[in-house]
């Protein structure tokens, strides 16, 4: 979660840019932790705050390795105030892992066989064709695919 906003901190050149999609995005996050979770699963209750978090981390990588929008000093601000996740970035970089959903579906402590995530396998070698990831709710984020 972000540090809250202060004036103590200095903000970089360009924040100006970027914090209205962070502001909007920070309320969904805010909206999705606070949504009732009646009549769900308890890990689906997570599923969208899983979704928000890869879609801020995705939006501040997008802007800086892909567009080169943003200033190097401005990306690093990001990920030190946690509006970014960096070990999810820093995965993103590896081939192999360009769509990686959470880092959840590629540690082997949390499902069976110590293997990955299912939404990990490529869809044309699964034997089901639809799969939702019980982590975070990924169709699949297979690089493959």
């Amino acid at each position: 979660m972000p540090k809250v906003k202060t004036n103590r901190v200095k903000y970089p050149e360009g924040w100006e840019l970027i914090e209205p999609t962070l502001r909007d995005l920070q309320g969904k996050m805010r909206e999705a932790e606070n949504d009732p979770h009646d009549g769900k699963r308890k890990c689906e209750a997570l599923w969208p705050i899983f979704k928000l978090a890869h879609q801020k981390s995705r939006y501040i990588f997008d802007l800086y390795h892909r567009r080169k929008e943003i200033s190097k000093e401005l990306y690093e601000f990001c990920l030190d105030q946690g509006y970014a996740d960096r070990n999810l970035i820093a995965k993103w970089k590896k081939p192999g892992y360009e769509r990686l959903c959470c880092l959840r579906c590629i540690q082997p402590r949390d499902h069976n066989f110590a293997t990955t995530c299912v939404c990990r396998v490529p869809k044309h070698l699964r034997e089901e064709k639809v799969i939702e990831c019980v982590h975070c709710g990924c169709g699949g984020c297979a690089s493959g695919d």
